[in-house]
């Protein structure tokens, strides 16, 4: 099942960097963004991922048998940074949105040639 995460990862980050690349849209290039890190969120979660293995939450039933605990445990750690990251992105993307909002109403467009243009 890892191995499909990790195919629909690369799959989403390529999607990404494609509208970086390719769209002229601001909104595109924001969306763009946001497919980018939802796939690299999806890599990281799947890195930590241990096929059986069990919540890590130690607990005092737990701690008569840490070394099995510990090698059956799933790894919390990148699941801490990707909510940080989530977190991160949300207010990135809003912070985004809001300029696509500003660059729209100042220059009536949001095609980036179009701006670089009229910026001159």
């Amino acid at each position: 099942m890892t191995g499909l995460n990790y195919i629909i990862a690369m799959l989403l980050i390529t999607t990404g960097i494609y509208c970086l690349l390719f769209k002229k849209n601001l909104l595109k290039l924001v969306i763009g963004l946001a497919v980018i890190t939802d796939g690299i969120h999806l890599f990281l979660i799947s890195m930590g991922y241990r096929l059986g293995g069990t919540v890590p939450i130690f607990s005092s039933e737990v701690a008569s048998s840490i070394p099995e605990f510990a090698a059956s445990a799933v790894d919390p750690l990148p699941q801490a940074l990707v909510l940080t990251s989530i977190v991160i992105n949300i207010c990135i993307t809003s912070l985004a949105l809001s300029l696509c909002i500003y660059a729209y109403r100042h220059y009536g467009t949001l095609d980036t040639t179009k701006i670089r243009r009229l910026k001159e």
